[in-house]
């Protein structure tokens, strides 16, 4: 079965700007309003320590001990009612959403618990795959009722994580290497971008745009969190976001496990590997993890360039959403102004960059360095807790019939396989001028 164009989005009146109803009724706005929330809590210091999953090898309960259990609530019952004001002010059911969301954060938890079991952790396996293994189980068994998938807002629960994300993304952190982390994540990354949405639709022949693109920026940005901004961008379909999200998912396993290996294979040094991988595997906490497979040193190299590329998240948004609606969704009499361009933008990029500003300029001057360490590790703390139900949702969300059929004989597979070793190509070449001392010289220690 072929993957089919999404018909043509109908003209739409001009948009107007953002009125209170729009500030209130809108999904993505409410993202930003529950990050914005927890973030202003994490700063103040009136949340309680996040509840992290222990490494356990043959007893599960080590995972959580009773210590974690008033955490555990915490988030059970703050996340549910942050969500069930945000479901009742849009117009949504309380009764039918809370049923739902209650399982959605059981497996949630069971992803985590599954995650921190040493022997998995050693081999990467974290609580994101668990966690769409689990709703995918589920989904293609004995599947997943409307009840359930009442509560499973996949798309929801991650753009709220990403609006905390922002927190880790700081301005320090992308100067830090200057110019040389700017070549690895800004320069290389738009090319892959155009390089696999050519290959995509003029080579491979999919007709889907939307297929194609989410899955360049998947490839080339950071994974499942710029196909997501980037889905929203186009109003991507949700299975096609589903098939881009798994097959991401499964690659940034298998990279995060060979990269190490093959720099260490091509005797790479520290600098050099590290913006290897930071630049190339899609998850950031497969990247630390890579990295840190080849040298302590790689793994903060990795880690920063992977940050300076999260930070392309709203631009690569903002321009695709300049681009499908003055390009594919217009209509040929009219051309779209810049209020429906603002209308398509996913907002919840708007507390993204919000954030990570405010961290940046704002609570680094007031508190210092070490005390917004640790408000990070809070929000850093309740993103990988909406990461976790977003993952299990996606899985819930996910049927392999409809995945199926979106492979279209196998060329989406081709698609990522291709734009990946183009860009692991052309990223090793801009880290090996940007960190092996050809332009810049050596780097201070």
């Amino acid at each position: 079965m072929s993957v089919t164009s999404p018909p043509a989005a109908p003209p739409q009146a001009p948009a107007q700007p953002s009125s209170p109803s729009t500030l209130l009724k809108s999904e993505d706005w409410w993202s930003v309003w529950i990050g914005l929330t927890l973030v202003v809590l994490a700063a103040t210091r009136l949340l309680p320590s996040i509840p992290k999953a222990h490494l356990w090898t043959s007893n599960p309960l080590e995972a959580f001990p009773a210590r974690s259990i008033p955490g555990l609530l915490t988030i059970l019952f703050g996340y549910a009612g942050l969500t069930a004001v945000g479901i009742r002010v849009m117009g949504g059911s309380i009764r039918k959403y809370l049923p739902g969301f209650a399982v959605v954060f059981a497996l949630g938890l069971v992803s985590m618990l599954l995650g921190a079991q040493s022997r998995l952790d050693h081999h990467g396996l974290e609580y994101a795959l668990w966690g769409l293994l689990i709703g995918l189980a589920v989904a293609n068994t004995v599947g997943a009722p409307g009840w359930l998938l009442a509560g499973a807002k996949s798309e929801w629960f991650i753009k709220i994580g990403l609006v905390l994300m922002g927190a880790e993304v700081l301005v320090s952190k992308i100067l830090a290497y200057g110019p040389r982390g700017l070549i690895v994540a800004w320069i290389v990354t738009p090319i892959v971008i155009l390089f696999m949405y050519f290959f995509g639709t003029r080579i491979l022949r999919i007709s889907s745009r939307t297929l194609v693109m989410v899955i360049a920026c998947a490839t080339s940005v950071c994974g499942v969190s710029a196909a997501i901004a980037s889905a929203a961008a186009c109003r991507a379909k949700r299975e096609e976001l589903s098939l881009v999200v798994g097959m991401s998912m499964l690659f940034t396993v298998a990279m995060m496990v060979g990269m190490p290996a093959l720099s260490k294979v091509m005797g790479l040094d520290d600098y050099v590997a590290g913006a290897w991988i930071g630049g190339t595997v899609d998850s950031t906490g497969a990247v630390v993890a890579a990295g840190e497979i080849f040298s302590d040193r790689a793994g903060e190299v990795a880690a920063l360039v992977k940050m300076i590329q999260n930070a392309l998240i709203g631009i690569v948004a903002f321009v695709i959403a300049l681009v499908w609606v003055w390009r594919f969704d217009a209509s040929p009499s009219e051309r779209p102004g810049m209020g429906e361009i603002w209308r398509r933008f996913p907002k919840f990029v708007v507390g993204f960059v919000g954030v990570s500003l405010f961290f940046s300029f704002v609570l680094i001057p007031l508190m210092g360095d070490e005390a917004v360490k640790d408000v990070i590790k809070t929000t850093k703390g309740l993103r990988n807790w909406w990461f976790a139900l977003a993952f299990a949702a996606i899985g819930l969300e996910s049927n392999f019939r409809q995945m199926t059929a979106q492979l279209s004989g196998g060329k989406p597979i081709w698609l990522y396989t291709v734009g990946q070793s183009f860009n692991i190509v052309l990223t090793l070449l801009a880290a090996w001028l940007a960190f092996g001392d050809v332009l810049f010289g050596p780097i201070s220690e």
